[in-house]
């Protein structure tokens, strides 16, 4: 039976209340992928994995999700600015049902509006040249996916299944 792909709010249901989440920022070219510590407070980098077959993609992911120890994914879907859905949060959308049948870990759906350009901004504030941004933005872009994510379940009542 492939996992759920749900809205954050209500993937956290299929989560233990302890435990990492691997944050996923799924580009044409690369996924950049994070992760949460155990307490879901904060998200750090792991790393950027090219592209190649979905087959190839999937499975570094499950590796490094068993790596981690992780109990799920906050997988960011791109939504344009006026709330619509547009063809790649469609190809994201397509993506997570089809990774959902290689894992039984819920994979949740989480806002990533402006997430790219919010962490370029960031990196380029910091005086990161454009080759190193280029080689971290994807990385990047999934801690402020995951963290947003976070943040978000941290101000719930008891975000987590028992």
């Amino acid at each position: 039976m492939p996992a759920p792909v749900l809205p954050l709010i209500e993937a956290v249901a299929h989560w233990p209340r302890r435990g990492a989440l691997i944050g996923l920022d799924l580009g044409t070219k690369t996924i950049g992928v994070a992760v949460s510590d155990p307490d879901r407070r904060l998200a750090t980098t792991v790393e950027t994995v090219r592209r190649t077959t979905f087959t190839a993609d999937a499975a570094r992911l499950l590796v490094l999700a068993q790596e981690r120890k992780t109990v799920g994914f906050v997988l960011g879907l791109p939504i344009n600015m006026d709330g619509s859905e547009g063809p790649r949060a469609q190809s994201t959308r397509s993506f997570a049902r089809n990774f959902a049948r290689l894992t039984e870990l819920a994979i949740a759906l989480w806002d990533e509006r402006l997430s790219t350009a919010a962490v370029e901004r960031e990196l380029i504030a910091a005086d990161v040249s454009r080759a190193r941004r280029a080689k971290v933005i994807d990385q990047h872009a999934a801690v402020f996916i995951l963290q947003g994510a976070l943040d978000r379940l941290a101000r719930l009542p008891h975000p987590g299944a028992d």
